[in-house]
């Protein structure tokens, strides 16, 4: 296992530390969310935790899933998410994310929007101090307005790129839909893009996660470090 890796491992690790008997957990999409999932799967078969049931933010990792023997549940109208754990792409200091870039977006967004607590989990290299530094922002669009929203993002000052699969066609989401990776350079006032692309008809979602993140658990070579947004308990 490389350093980044081992990085993401420890941070996941920590993360699955905060989960207690009993709950009901959302597991995210990508590769530190899944070293989350092998973590907990693996303290359920030892004995750690039990009674645990999980809502999956994608195919992906319902497969993943299945595959560990957790317990899956649709996400049901009477009872929150305790916790959901997923990675982000891009962290910036005001705890705001980009993420998407597995395509499960929307998903993870439900998820979020759904939970008493959401802890993103990322190795130090997805901190930034401006999101959109490192990494586009993916947005999901309904095929039939892919021109319309291209063009809407570059007015919005993009490029706008339609993401592909491996095969060199279009990547669709679990939807069924396609992402737009659009390029902003550095977002100066996040909150600002997340309303416009919020009210575009044909934009699905959008991978702008503003005030969502409860905590951000950090794989530093010093360590783990575990930041609180204000106002949490």
């Amino acid at each position: 296992m490389d350093k980044t890796e081992e990085l993401k491992k420890a941070a996941a690790v920590k993360a699955v530390d905060f989960l207690q008997r009993g709950m009901l957990v959302g597991l995210g999409t990508g590769s530190t969310a899944e070293k989350a999932v092998r973590e907990l799967a693996k303290r359920i078969k030892d004995g750690r935790l039990s009674e645990i049931s999980c809502v999956p933010s994608s195919g992906r990792t319902e497969n993943l899933a299945k595959a560990l023997g957790l317990d899956l549940v649709e996400l049901g109208p009477r009872r929150k998410i305790d916790v959901t754990i997923d990675g982000a792409d891009e962290v910036d200091p005001d705890f705001n994310l980009i993420k998407g870039g597995g395509g499960a977006l929307l998903r993870e967004k439900v998820l979020a929007q759904n939970s008493e607590r959401n802890i993103t989990v990322a190795d130090e290299s997805k901190l930034s101090p401006r999101l959109g530094s490192r990494f586009p922002l993916p947005v999901e669009v309904l095929p039939f307005a892919l021109g319309a929203e291209r063009r809407y993002l570059e007015s919005l000052g993009g490029e706008a790129t339609l993401r592909l699969a491996r095969d060199g066609s279009p990547f669709l989401t679990d939807q069924g839909n396609l992402i737009v990776d659009c390029s902003f350079g550095e977002i100066e006032y996040p909150s600002s893009i997340a309303e416009k692309l919020s009210k575009r008809a044909g934009i699905v979602e959008h991978g702008l996660f503003i005030g969502t993140a409860s905590d951000i658990i950090i794989g530093c070579p010093d360590g783990v470090r575990h930041l609180v947004a204000t106002g949490t308990s």
